[in-house]
């Protein structure tokens, strides 16, 4: 693995003159590996502030929901002890970041701010307003690309327009120079003579209280640097090698697991880049499950290039004949769904499961997905919201470019008139019931030719298994192929192709 982590100033900023102290500006990228603005400061031995700011604007429509806040909490507490290490310790402050930012000069007299980007929407724009009024007073401010392979507006189609289907999106990328190699962490950062004065992580009321409905997050995930990189050699030690193969089988550990390191930068997508392509290379026998795996990368990239040229994609449906279907207002339906109560074994596995663990497996979050938007008729925006609130690696261009493709309304969609029977998925991808037995324990000692339909099961099968639909267990909400055929109805109404 040492191998894929070679050195590479190709992606950093020029180096800052040794004069005032550097500020550098953490965000999504709460790592010091392959971090090109801290790499800069570094290099150029000047005093390092690393500063993060805990953004408030009460009309973010999109601030972290509690899953996020959760990880958020360790992921600090996991980049300040390594910066800490590194000999400059991290500084927490709160507020408009164009206030803070002028503030932290001000008391610092730092001439040089320096951070990696970001991509939504209003973060773009804001970070433009930022840079522009520093470098009105005179300051030097850069930002660089810390979390992509591909920037947006350099993958582009022959007549200039975004693209908008992923095949081509992602030959287009594969076409390009390949992504240069990750910069090491700094060896050593200058500490400023007197440390800026900062809030105590625990002063931000990340975690939660009462009730402390945590403790499966605890339970499976280690935030932060060194916990990115562990499961990303873990899963190219063993899993990869099955990958394409058994990716959407929920039942098996064939997937990465590394959406939320990605998300809030504890490992950049070029380290598992070179990390992927150095074990292919190592063991050839391994290259489809990578190719494979880093296509999935790239669906990552695809999104965030949706939402950086199509900004309204987390609320608007990008194919506007969307406006006009006739979503369904159902909270006691969605209410079902969002516990997990949907009389579905795999709908309702994969729902507890993200409640308890903050993460779903992608097969399952199409599953359910298509069971709320089609099944119930309820809108895709409940459910994006359900998700950006309880997903560990809730990212707002995901999530949105995700939820619209179920819907087939967005790029690259899914046809509307695909609509995942729940009983057929499950048979086909958890063929033993292992998965449902796991988070629907319930359901724990129904026979295999049941798990995924319990309402079909003989009544004295259902006592041997001790399943009382309707008391244990709930009845179906809705008939699966009646539900159907409500939804092709409704698509007739706006005229759908």
């Amino acid at each position: 693995m040492a191998g894929a982590f070679t050195a590479s100033r190709a992606a950093m900023p020029s180096p800052v003159p040794a004069v005032a102290p550097v500020i550098v500006w953490f965000r999504q990228d709460l790592r010091l590996a392959d971090n090109p603005a801290l790499s800069a400061a570094a290099a150029s031995g000047a005093p390092v502030i690393p500063l993060f700011i805990r953004e408030e604007d009460p009309a973010d429509p999109w601030p972290p929901g509690g899953a996020s806040r959760w990880w958020l909490h360790g992921s600090l507490t996991a980049l300040a002890a390594d910066l800490a290490g590194a000999g400059s310790p991290l500084v927490l402050r709160r507020g408009p970041p164009a206030q803070v930012l002028e503030d932290l000069i001000a008391e610092t007299g730092a001439d040089t701010v320096l951070w990696n980007r970001r991509y939504e929407p209003a973060a773009r724009l804001r970070d433009e307003a930022i840079k522009a009024a520093l470098k009105a007073r005179g300051l030097r401010v850069e930002s660089v690309n810390g979390a992509l392979l591909f920037e947006p507006w350099t993958v582009r189609g022959k007549t200039g327009e975004p693209y908008r289907v992923f095949t081509p999106f992602w030959k287009a990328c594969l076409a390009l120079p390949e992504p240069p190699a990750p910069l090491p962490a700094p060896v050593r950062l200058n500490a400023p003579a007197v440390a800026p004065a900062g809030d105590r992580l625990a002063e931000w009321g990340l975690l939660p209280t009462a009730p402390d409905w945590a403790g499966g997050l605890r339970d499976t995930w280690t935030p932060g640097e060194t916990g990115a990189r562990r499961r990303l050699a873990a899963f190219l030690d063993g899993p990869v090698a099955v990958y394409k193969t058994e990716r959407d089988r929920p039942d098996r550990e064939s997937v990465s697991r590394l959406s939320p390191h990605l998300h809030f930068g504890e490992i950049s997508p070029r380290q598992v880049w070179h990390a992927a392509r150095h074990a292919a290379a190592a063991q050839p026998e391994r290259a489809a499950g990578v190719d494979a795996f880093l296509r999935e990368v790239g669906w990552r990239e695809f999104s965030v290039n949706l939402l950086h040229h199509l900004p309204f994609l987390p609320e608007s449906p990008l194919d506007a004949r969307f406006v006009r279907f006739p979503w369904r207002d159902d909270p006691a339906g969605l209410a079902a769904w969002q516990r997990g109560r949907t009389g579905y074994p795999i709908v309702d596995a994969g729902m507890r499961q993200l409640w308890q663990s903050g993460w779903m497996h992608n097969r399952v979050r199409m599953i359910a997905a298509s069971f709320l938007i089609k099944d119930l008729l309820i809108p895709w925006q409940a459910g994006q919201a359900w998700f950006w609130d309880t997903l560990v690696d809730a990212d707002l261009a995901n999530n949105a470019a995700s939820w619209q493709w179920v819907a087939g309304c967005g790029a690259d969609a899914a046809p509307y008139f695909r609509i995942f029977n729940p009983v057929l998925q499950g048979e086909k991808f958890d063929p033993a019931g292992s998965y449902v037995r796991r988070w629907v324990p319930e359901l724990a000692h129904l026979p295999d030719a049941w798990i995924h339909k319990p309402w079909e099961a003989p009544p004295a099968v259902l006592a041997g298994a001790g399943v009382r639909l309707g008391q244990t267990y709930p009845r179906p909400l809705v008939d699966h192929a009646a539900a159907r055929n409500r939804a092709l109805a409704a698509m007739e109404t706006v005229k759908l192709p």
